[in-house]
């Protein structure tokens, strides 16, 4: 498998690396993944698991009890289990966030799959979502796997994130352009 060498050079990524070739030799990727995305739904939902993972103080039992707690009730399976159970005993539940961007893009680059952020000024229709996803599909040369979010301040048009590359048709950059065109 090719990883891009930002991602596995720094030590989230290493530890995303390490667990999708354990997943990808168990056969379990997907649900991997999919364990990965609700736990990240969760931390991004929760103030409180967010605080306990970025917690200093809360030595490796009790933390390893708490995520072993987390993982019960979001259903988690046993490689993800045993996943934060290292991650807690080797202090390093810190790092869970970008671990769990890693892993998506280790993901996604072995399915020959490109993420798209999309940030639109209202929610976009399914025939929208579709329809944006060919034409992205079209230009990158790859399937195409959508993010969306919704940006009420971009006031309409969309802003589009492909790795590094952006770009925004919103109306609040196209109205900001010719302001200071106007200004001279």
């Amino acid at each position: 498998m090719d990883n891009s060498a930002g991602i596995t050079a720094s030590l989230q990524g290493r530890y995303a690396s390490a667990l999708f070739e354990l997943a990808q030799d168990l056969g379990v990727v997907s649900a991997v993944e999919a364990d990965l995305e609700a736990l990240g739904a969760a931390i991004a939902e929760s103030d409180d698991l967010s605080a306990l993972i970025r917690n200093p103080q809360i030595s490796r039992d009790a933390a390893g009890r708490a995520v072993e707690g987390v993982a019960g009730v979001l259903g988690l399976g046993d490689v993800t289990r045993k996943f934060l159970g290292v991650l807690a005993a080797g202090r390093r539940l810190s790092a869970l966030p970008d671990i769990l961007r890693a892993f998506a893009a280790i993901a996604a680059a072995a399915r020959g799959e490109v993420t798209a952020q999309v940030t639109s000024a209202h929610p976009l229709s399914d025939d929208q979502l579709a329809a944006l996803s060919g034409k992205l599909a079209a230009r990158e040369g790859k399937a195409i796997k959508l993010k969306t979010s919704v940006d009420p301040e971009l006031l309409g048009g969309l802003v589009v994130r492909i790795g590094s590359q952006q770009i925004d048709s919103s109306i609040r950059t196209r109205l900001n352009s010719l302001a200071q065109k106007m200004r001279g």
